[in-house]
């Protein structure tokens, strides 16, 4: 069993809902913070799976973790869209938008 590879996709998992809760919590400073952690273990990964294989069950384990960091990044990206839209309107010189 591969549980270098394997414990780098639960880290990234972690990770993922880590992120999950503080963009839920509008905490987008510890988002931002976490994607940067989240980046560094992707490069890891990488890395450490460069001609390295997993065995059949641990590929679909891989499978099911990364379709949950797929649904955790839905919904951020989710709640992201009004502050991501509030920020543009800063950056044009808009004011912001109360009704969001």
């Amino acid at each position: 069993m591969n549980t270098t590879l394997l414990s780098y996709y639960e880290a990234i998992e972690r990770a993922s809902a880590d992120m999950l809760a503080a963009a839920r919590a509008g905490d987008w400073d510890r988002v931002v913070k976490l994607e940067g952690a989240c980046a560094v273990l992707i490069s890891r990964l990488k890395h450490a799976a460069a001609g390295e294989q997993l065995a059949p069950e641990e590929a679909q384990l891989k499978t099911r973790i990364m379709q949950r960091i797929l649904v955790n990044d839905a919904e951020i990206r989710t709640l992201a869209e009004p502050w991501l839209e509030d920020l543009d309107r800063l950056m044009a010189g808009q004011p912001k938008n109360i009704l969001h």
